[in-house]
């Protein structure tokens, strides 16, 4: 069987060819412990580390709501730490506001959650932000790990959508539509 010299070129072009980078989207929250302990700056400081580039950020009041939406998975897994966990989001425990960004930029979701580390902090590395910062509250069973960072595109996403409306990120992956409607809204007087 007579072999072609064209025979190997196309898986040669394949493997030339640079590898196109994944863009992606996360959510980051600076959860109320976070806040209260003044780590706000702290962790801002290691995230550029990142090469990312902030797209949303936000300061908020965690509505109920939007609490149990987001910890909706921890419903159906752990029931027996979801209410306490919708209580710490909220800031029963400590203030009731959160920091909440979106970043953007090639592997997004996995350079955050590097430098997060494990969810559990007593697992999580001593020199990332959970193992640094973040505990175990004895009482409750929730992490009170300072941090929430989204652990997969498709969770990434969901997040994204739920915390934020498209027109408060400066850059969109998602597919938008625009709605006509009329709102009532405060403004300054």
């Amino acid at each position: 069987m007579a072999t072609s010299k064209f025979e190997n070129f196309d898986s040669h072009q394949e493997s030339d060819k640079k590898k196109i980078p994944e863009i992606q989207q996360t959510l980051v929250i600076i959860k109320p412990d976070g806040l209260v302990k003044s780590l706000t700056g702290n962790i801002l400081s290691v995230l550029p580390e990142t090469h990312l580039k902030i797209v949303a950020a936000k300061v908020l009041k965690v509505p109920r709501e939007l609490a149990e939406k987001h910890y909706s998975e921890l419903k159906e897994k752990k029931p027996h730490v979801f209410q306490e966990t919708v209580n710490y989001i909220m800031g029963k425990y400590h203030t009731d506001r959160v920091f909440a960004l979106v970043y953007y930029g090639e592997n997004a979701i996995n350079k955050i959650r590097k430098i997060c580390g494990e969810t559990n902090p007593e697992k999580a590395s001593p020199i990332s932000i959970h193992g640094k910062y973040g505990r175990i509250n004895s009482s409750t069973g929730v992490f009170e790990n300072v941090i929430h960072a989204s652990d997969s595109e498709e969770t990434a996403e969901i997040e994204i959508k739920l915390w934020f409306a498209p027109d408060e990120l400066t850059d969109l992956i998602y597919s938008v539509t625009t709605e006509k409607e009329a709102l009532e809204r405060v403004v300054w007087k």
